[in-house]
């Protein structure tokens, strides 16, 4: 999913980009309100991370320009700003939440995933015998026990079982999963195959997820 991040501290920057890519987020940057928003309304972004603070126009700026133009993208607020003025003004210039510096950048991935939780709907689930994958909840079950997954093995998960039964190239899967289109060493993905297939705690009966040796992966009953 690609998300801007528009923030003026080039190590926070760096950071939540680094963090946030390895989550399997789409990540660019703008260091300065008018990049900022000139990249928010040339690309359809899923999520804005927005610093208040910001050089040639403030993220309350920023924010209030883009609802004024009809962008209704999800945005969350980055600021050291603390006080419940602050927090309304925020709000009232269309942000979807705020969340005050420092902070965990786990609370920041759980604020993200609300914001791109879809609306209350049909259901999209995927399975392959006791297990079920439910992309809206971003959740996983096997035998009704909910395993915890990180984004990139979710991602991958999801991948394999929307291709059930077909067999998965491993170069399909790094740029489909990974959105790495040039050579690259596909090894990172036995590193997550094998720590997938632990969490979901696959033995020799349970052979879902299947190594088709030199080509890829197939998911099957």
């Amino acid at each position: 999913m690609p998300l801007l991040l528009i923030e003026d501290e080039p190590g926070i920057a760096r950071f939540l980009k680094q963090g946030l890519e390895e989550e399997a987020y789409l990540v660019d940057v703008a260091d300065n309100g008018p990049e900022g928003l000139a990249r928010a309304l040339a690309q359809p972004y899923d999520l804005l991370l927005i610093d208040w603070m910001l050089p040639g126009l403030t993220g309350l700026e920023v924010c209030r320009q883009l609802r004024g133009q009809g962008v209704g993208v999800p945005i969350i607020f980055l600021t050291a700003k603390d006080t419940v003025a602050d927090t309304v003004a925020g709000l009232q210039a269309g942000a979807n939440d705020y969340i005050r510096k420092p902070f965990h950048f786990e609370e920041l991935l759980e604020r993200i995933r609300v914001q791109l939780r879809p609306a209350a709907g049909p259901t999209e689930q995927f399975g392959v015998g006791p297990i079920v994958l439910d992309v809206a909840t971003h959740q996983v079950h096997k035998h009704g026990e909910e395993i915890a997954l990180t984004q990139k093995e979710f991602a991958l998960l999801e991948y394999l079982l929307r291709h059930k039964g077909k067999v998965c190239r491993r170069q399909s899967i790094i740029e489909d999963v990974w959105d790495i289109h040039f050579e690259y060493n596909t090894g990172v993905l036995d590193v997550y195959m094998n720590a997938l297939r632990k969490k979901l705690r696959l033995g020799k009966e349970e052979e879902y997820l299947h190594t088709i040796r030199g080509i890829g992966y197939v998911a099957r009953d």
